[in-house]
């Protein structure tokens, strides 16, 4: 298999070329990721595009995604509840839809939280491609456009994703790679949802409101992604560190 990326200096979004071999078949996974190399890497592998697999709709995520429907005629996917977001798609996916590019397999699964129709995508029972659900060492926020709520990333991570074989590799929409077994293990919002880890509660604002942090780890960008349950509702959420003022 070849797996080829480029990442935006701005938004440290990847883009994945995912191809079968040499003069075979491929798919991209998002296209927010600078085009240059990525095409480079298609015409000199020979390879054949045939999908545009999409986790979610953000600009950072689908950026190029009309470029390379037009140089390679390769359809849109994405999921259905995010249609409208999308501006149109050619591919609705749902949970469990199946794709075959050559000798790839992609199996979609429904991950929401960060968006109400994120995606991941197994590719022969070997790799994940997870959007902005998992990262190395952290997760995706629940305050972005379009988000579901707390309880659906957690059920997401903890319950689809986790359930998928430790030595998975883990392919996430911003910056490194890591595997399901090391984000078991290291993950800091894993082994809190675990019970394998506790951490103080403090008392915080969060986005002007008065909360309970709850987590504060490292996020993918360098700064700090925060769990908290507001005060109005008890209402759990994950948020930018940016955001949390901790009393």
């Amino acid at each position: 298999m070849i797996i080829e990326r480029t990442m935006s200096d701005n938004w440290l979004s990847n883009t994945w070329l995912v191809a079968d071999k040499p003069g075979g078949h491929a798919v991209l996974v998002d296209t927010g990721g600078p085009m240059g190399p990525i095409v480079e890497a298609i015409e000199a592998q020979r390879l054949e595009v045939t999908h545009v697999l999409c986790t979610h709709h953000h600009i950072d995520h689908v950026q190029f995604n009309a470029e390379y429907k037009s140089k390679f005629g390769c359809p849109i996917c994405g999921h259905r509840k995010e249609l409208e977001m999308f501006g149109g798609l050619d591919v609705q996916l749902d949970d469990g839809d199946e794709l075959v590019s050559g000798g790839l397999h992609i199996r979609s699964l429904h991950v929401p939280g960060h968006t109400v129709g994120q995606l991941s995508f197994v590719i022969n029972d070997a790799r994940v491609f997870t959007g902005d659900t998992l990262f190395r060492g952290t997760v995706g926020g629940t305050r972005a456009p379009g988000h579901a709520a707390f309880e659906d990333i957690r059920h997401s991570i903890m319950e689809i994703l986790m359930r998928l074989p430790k030595e998975t590799q883990v392919y996430p929409g911003h910056m490194e790679q890591t595997t399901i077994g090391a984000e078991w293990e290291q993950n800091p919002f894993v082994r809190l949802w675990r019970g394998v880890d506790s951490v103080p509660e403090q008392r915080c604002m969060a986005f002007g409101q008065p909360a309970t942090l709850l987590l504060r780890a490292q996020d993918y960008d360098g700064g700090w992604k925060c769990w908290v349950r507001f005060d109005e509702g008890n209402k759990l959420d994950i948020v930018p560190g940016s955001q949390v003022a901790v009393e």
